[in-house]
């Protein structure tokens, strides 16, 4: 109880605080999607999957969603079939509208003032039909093996999936954070299963990283809740996944570069984005950012 005073006088800042953390925590949840798929065990990943998210990062969103639906009709019993499509849906989206440019996420203004979006309805339901498809097939797979990884993977891309939508989209930042936390905590139920799923790792990376940007009697507040929040550790994380994941590793470089820009150190910001821009030539954003900070 000697708390209870403190803890009401940080409580509505905490509110704000935690409301805020979409500035950058859909942009970098969005890497949940990728959430361990394959990592691990690369023997085993599909290699149609993996060329949609290729198809994906190079901002080839038709031929994304043609080979993820070649795939569901394949593997009607996967699903990572139509979450994989959910996820070719939103990044169109969030490309049409421009929300992945980088000053929206390095100067916290511009985020905050950014203007009302006009999501596109069609886009929605198509979005939100694979994702309940996706959870039915997942959930099925789950009551019958509870360890199931590719099911338990599938939960955590949909949660990613409707957390980045929630809070970059429709401006949802609390239900954003409530999504954001379902995935996690799948995630790290699949990492007790496999610690050398590498992507999963960018769960731990993302909240020590984000939550470290705040005050010192947020931060407190925070691991009080149970949070972590070491940036030392949340970057650690993060480059674990960029040098050892699998589908994620490109975007996990992409969250370093922010991360750097946001700190000044436009070196290492230039050397993972030409990284990027060479590896995903159509992708423009990358071009975009270089021409941005300059050599």
């Amino acid at each position: 109880m000697g708390n209870t005073p403190r803890m009401a006088h940080f409580r509505p800042r905490l509110l704000t605080h935690l409301q805020s953390l979409t500035k950058l925590s859909a942009f970098l949840l969005f890497a949940l999607v990728f959430s361990c798929s394959g990592v691990g065990y690369a023997e085993d990943t599909p290699s149609d999957l993996n060329a949609g998210f290729q198809q994906m990062y190079n901002l080839d969103f038709a031929g994304a969603h043609d080979t993820f639906q070649k795939w569901e009709q394949l593997h009607p019993d996967d699903p990572m079939g139509p979450v994989s499509n959910a996820a070719a849906y939103l990044f169109s989206e969030f490309n049409r509208l421009r929300i992945l440019e980088f000053d929206l996420f390095t100067q916290d203004e511009n985020f905050v003032k950014r203007p009302k979006l006009a999501p596109d309805p069609a886009v929605r339901k198509d979005f939100e039909s694979e994702l309940v498809r996706g959870d039915q097939i997942a959930n099925q797979k789950i009551a019958a093996s509870p360890q199931d990884k590719q099911a338990l993977l599938a939960l955590v891309f949909a949660n990613g999936l409707r957390s980045d939508y929630a809070g970059m989209v429709e401006k949802k930042n609390l239900a954003a954070l409530n999504y954001s936390k379902a995935s996690r905590v799948v995630a790290e139920k699949l990492l007790a299963e496999d610690p050398t799923c590498f992507d999963a790792y960018l769960a731990v990376g993302v909240e020590n990283y984000l939550l470290s940007l705040h005050a010192a009697p947020i931060r407190w507040l925070l691991r009080m809740s149970g949070a972590q929040t070491d940036k030392e550790e949340g970057i650690a994380k993060l480059k674990l996944t960029a040098e050892k994941g699998h589908y994620l590793a490109p975007f996990a470089r992409l969250l370093l570069a922010v991360a750097a820009l946001r700190d000044k150190d436009q070196h290492t910001a230039h050397a993972l984005l030409a990284g990027l821009s060479n590896q995903f030539p159509q992708n423009d954003l990358y071009r975009k950012e270089l021409a941005r900070i300059g050599p």
